[in-house]
């Protein structure tokens, strides 16, 4: 047996279980009709959500950005790739959520990624809703905490796990997503901060389907239910609503100066391209 046929057992098992992820290519750009594989068809599949992807105006302001600054950063953040559009585009978008201050990254699945591992370790605990997205779960396995799971959507679960748990960690982290991507629910983030709150824990929440659908002008969830100052870390997402790219970290200015320091996508992979 040779040392790669481990995999083709494995991708031999995903075909026949019906879960091997077959690879559309897309030769148009994102819109309400498509060209998959030299067909046109009707797009059900993208998070384009308001067509902002290859929206007139967005397009010119790329190729102004791709002309000033050119097609990628050259460095990261911490060095030499932090460029004068980054710092205004965290000012706006601090300004938009309502947060005192804003961090970007290269993706919102590095945002997760960055933030979790930043802000808990091997002595700590993660109370996750048993729903929320890989990223939450993978940034979570990264950060060697003990991860507790508690039933999709009920704060009364989440108040007994940690009755049970939190007393036997240094700090601990309630995280959930916002809108839920694979069923479209949306949390009862009033009542989730309550015990977040009640028990003096961080509580964050990933809105990268809220944004650009939830709130006044499509500020998210946190908007929606008219809780600012209230929420400590909100991810979010450039590449659903705003049709782009790069992850959004809004919350407490002490937070965000953290990540400046310990957040490793942030500090170890280029910057977010200009255009």
């Amino acid at each position: 047996m040779s040392k790669l046929d481990w995999l083709t057992q494995e991708i031999d098992g995903l075909k026949e279980q019906g879960l091997y992820n077959r690879i559309r290519t897309i030769g148009s750009a994102q819109g309400a009709w498509l060209t998959v594989d030299g067909k046109h068809v009707l797009n059900f599949c993208s998070n384009n959500y308001l067509g902002l992807a290859n929206h007139p105006k967005i397009v010119e302001a790329a190729k102004e950005a791709t002309e000033k600054y050119g097609v990628g950063p050259a460095a990261v953040r911490s060095i030499a790739g932090t460029m004068d559009l980054h710092v205004q585009l965290e000012q706006r978008l601090a300004k938009f959520k309502g947060a005192e201050d804003v961090i970007t990254f290269q993706s919102g699945f590095t945002a997760n990624l960055g933030t979790i591992s930043a802000l808990v370790g091997k002595e700590d605990v993660i109370f996750s809703d048993r729903l929320n997205h890989a990223s939450i779960i993978d940034g979570s396995r990264l950060s060697g905490a003990k991860i507790i799971p508690y039933e999709h959507n009920d704060p009364s679960a989440l108040e007994e796990a940690i009755k049970e748990h939190a007393s036997s960690y240094r700090r601990a982290l309630i995280i959930t997503d916002g809108v839920f991507s694979m069923d479209g629910d949306i949390a009862p983030l009033p009542a989730l901060v309550e015990v977040a709150k009640k028990y003096d824990i961080l509580f964050m929440v990933d809105d990268a389907h809220g944004e650009g659908v939830l709130g006044k002008g499509g500020r998210g969830i946190v908007d929606h239910f008219g809780l600012h100052g209230k929420i400590d870390i909100e991810i979010g997402t450039m590449s659903k609503a705003f049709g782009v790219m790069g992850g959004i970290v809004a919350g407490n200015k002490i937070i965000i100066e953290w990540l400046r320091q310990r957040g490793r996508p942030f500090m170890f992979s280029s910057a977010v391209t200009a255009p």
